[in-house]
């Protein structure tokens, strides 16, 4: 992320990671998406994750009903309002590209954003540089909740969804010696990264709105790679579980379909659904 000031006709300020002299081990990590929140909050010195919550939408909202729910979190529930040494924002939108970072010129975000995604004039365009594979991550944050978050807490940290599912599944599968694609599903959307040996080739957002609409995009993705539902390896993360309707769709449709998992060592105060739930949270630490 570039430090840099928010472009919203507020009075612009500088969000730059957090440096905290407060005392406590507790670091606090949103997930932002117009579909819902999560919360995870970590107890650094025990290794534990203390609080682990989502706040579903029945339907996409707009930004400034997000922030609505975004601040009755923070009212509502206890665990929410005790003190952080550091806190870190991840946008989950469709609003972001991946550019080579040796092709990269930060003079020119709006370019890189407007071929894939629709873009106001007005919007503030943030991005994250990923070490992984030596490229910029370019993408939209939602400004509305970076303003309050800077508000509440003072400066702070964020990151888009995909620079972390990117980092993580790249860093899991370095030494991989065949063609992947891992699937993480949520509540009317989905992130597709495709990796070869090892190697990022391609990653994508979609939302969808039956578990047809998923196949669909799946397989279509496939067919454009040239990769073969016969034979690729697809592995799923994120709000899907054995049986339910869209894992039972792309088994039907994929024959190696597997679960992944988070690989972390954290203890929980209350377990997560799964090994393979909210991957991007838990690895945002």
């Amino acid at each position: 992320m570039k430090l840099a000031p928010l472009e919203t006709g507020l009075k612009p300020m500088v969000i730059a990671n957090n440096i905290s002299e407060k005392e406590n081990n507790l670091e606090l990590s949103i997930q932002i998406s117009l579909n819902g929140l999560s919360f995870c909050v970590l107890n650094k010195k025990l290794n534990t994750i203390t609080f682990l919550k989502r706040f579903y939408q029945n339907k996409k909202v707009t930004p400034i009903k997000i922030l609505d729910t975004l601040i009755n979190a923070f009212e509502s529930e206890t665990e929410l309002q005790k003190e952080f040494k550091n806190v870190l924002i991840i946008h989950d939108n469709e609003l972001s590209t991946f550019v080579p970072k040796n092709l990269f010129d930060s003079n020119l975000l709006a370019d890189y954003l407007k071929f894939n995604s629709k873009i106001l004039k007005s919007d503030f365009i943030a991005y994250d540089e990923i070490k992984t594979n030596e490229s910029v991550n370019v993408y939209v944050p939602y400004v509305n909740i970076n303003n309050y978050i800077y508000e509440k807490f003072g400066a702070f940290s964020y990151k888009h969804i995909s620079t972390i599912l990117v980092e993580k599944i790249l860093e899991a599968e370095k030494y991989a010696q065949n063609d992947k694609v891992y699937v993480h599903v949520e509540h009317s959307q989905f992130n597709l990264v495709a990796i070869s040996k090892g190697n990022l080739i391609l990653y994508n957002s979609f939302e969808y709105n039956t578990k047809e609409d998923l196949i669909y995009y799946l397989l279509f993705t496939l067919e454009q790679l040239g990769l073969n539902p016969e034979s690729i390896d697809v592995i799923l993360l994120g709000d899907i579980k054995l049986n339910d309707n869209v894992y039972d769709i792309i088994y039907k449709y994929i024959r190696h379909v597997s679960f992944g998992t988070r690989f972390d060592d954290y203890k929980f105060k209350n377990e997560p659904a799964s090994n393979h739930s909210n991957f991007p949270l838990i690895h945002s630490f």
